[in-house]
């Protein structure tokens, strides 16, 4: 099957806008702009969980196609890892049949991956382990010294290998948005700060080289922990550090423009804790990425449905509606990242796009 080619553009993003709020009339505060001029929902669809099955695929493409063809979503976020490649696999069909019917363009669409944790084949007919010494060790794309806890690696010929499968799962030419998956979470503790800053370094030089290819339009770090907790931890990152690095390997217009952590009413710290160095200061995570122009989605926002059961609810929402108002007022958020694949959660989820944003006032208000 022919890949879809062209990436994610501002003049397709922003007629993504346009037409959501002619004819959808939705409020034109429901979209963001982030780094690059691209217009993105402040709504994303995340793919995370799910078992390895047909079902799931089928329910996967069908969020997909709903988010899309509804207006209100352009954002879609998946791992090479999530369900062992079959995410990306359901994203990719149901982006083709959206696109091939007309009703989105492939330019209008906002498509993230990640890479750099162990990501065996599910459909393949050999366990996980043999999968990954047959296909990647015996190969030369994966050494087993390479390997950090079991689970992750970011070696140049491991990471270049998954944007590859990365691609061809996905069915297109270029990726909007690669994420180095929990790279500081994963290996920091384990090889030190040296030798990851190292790790690092080799890591940005080959998405640059994506980047120049056509193939990969911009990078970021997936994270947990590390960008939230606090300094002098033995997985904590400073976002200045590696921006600084971006800027050496890739000059002022880098491709390290994005970053993703969690972020929930359980999980504020990135709009609480001012644990990052900002101007010789101290800023919470959202400050200290709007200084550095860098675009801030975020992670369950609905704490894998905790917050929907048993959540405050506030305005006329629901709990689940009422979580995810929260993650996406936050002053500094593009769009929190919902993972939702049955229609009665997509149908309550996808009204809040309905609603602006809460302003600075009624976000902070919350906390109160």
């Amino acid at each position: 099957m022919a890949r879809l080619e062209g990436r994610a553009t501002p003049e397709d993003t922003g007629s993504f806008r346009e037409r959501a709020v002619r004819d959808r009339r939705l409020p034109a505060a429901h979209f963001r702009e982030a780094p690059g001029g691209l217009v993105v929902s402040s709504l994303g669809l995340g793919t995370y969980i799910g078992a390895l099955d047909a079902p799931t695929d089928l329910a996967v493409e069908q969020a997909v196609t709903i988010c899309l063809t509804s207006g209100r979503v352009n954002v879609l976020d998946t791992a090479i890892n999530y369900r062992y490649q079959r995410a990306e696999r359901s994203v990719g069909r149901a982006l083709a049949r959206v696109v091939g019917a007309g009703d989105v363009g492939r330019a209008s669409v906002f498509l993230a991956t990640k890479n750099g944790y162990l990501a065996p084949d599910a459909e393949a007919k050999i366990p996980p382990d043999q999968w990954v010494a047959s296909e990647l060790i015996d190969r030369g794309i994966l050494s087993p010294e390479d390997i950090v806890d079991g689970s992750h690696a970011m070696s140049r010929s491991y990471l270049s290998d998954q944007f590859d499968r990365s691609r061809r799962n996905l069915g297109v030419e270029t990726i909007d948005l690669l994420y180095l998956h929990n790279a500081a979470d994963a290996q920091l503790p384990s090889v030190g700060r040296d030798v990851f800053f190292d790790r690092l370094a080799s890591a940005f030089e080959l998405y640059e080289q994506f980047r120049d290819s056509g193939q990969l339009g911009a990078y970021g770090l997936a994270t947990w922990d590390c960008l939230r907790g606090p300094p002098g931890s033995d997985a904590y990152l400073a976002l200045e550090d590696v921006v600084r690095l971006a800027r050496r390997i890739g000059g002022e217009h880098h491709g390290m423009r994005f970053v993703q952590f969690p972020f929930n009413l359980a999980m504020p710290e990135a709009a609480r804790a001012r644990n990052q160095p900002v101007a010789g200061a101290r800023g919470t995570l959202f400050e200290a990425a709007r200084r550095f122009g860098i675009g801030c989605f975020t992670s369950v926002p609905l704490v894998q449905g905790q917050l929907a059961r048993a959540g405050p609810t506030r305005d006329g929402l629901t709990a689940a509606q009422t979580a995810i108002q929260f993650a996406r007022s936050a002053p500094g958020s593009l769009a929190p990242l919902i993972g939702q694949k049955r229609p009665e959660h997509l149908s309550e989820n996808l009204e809040v796009a309905g609603r602006p944003p809460w302003d600075e006032a009624e976000f902070s208000g919350f906390f109160r």
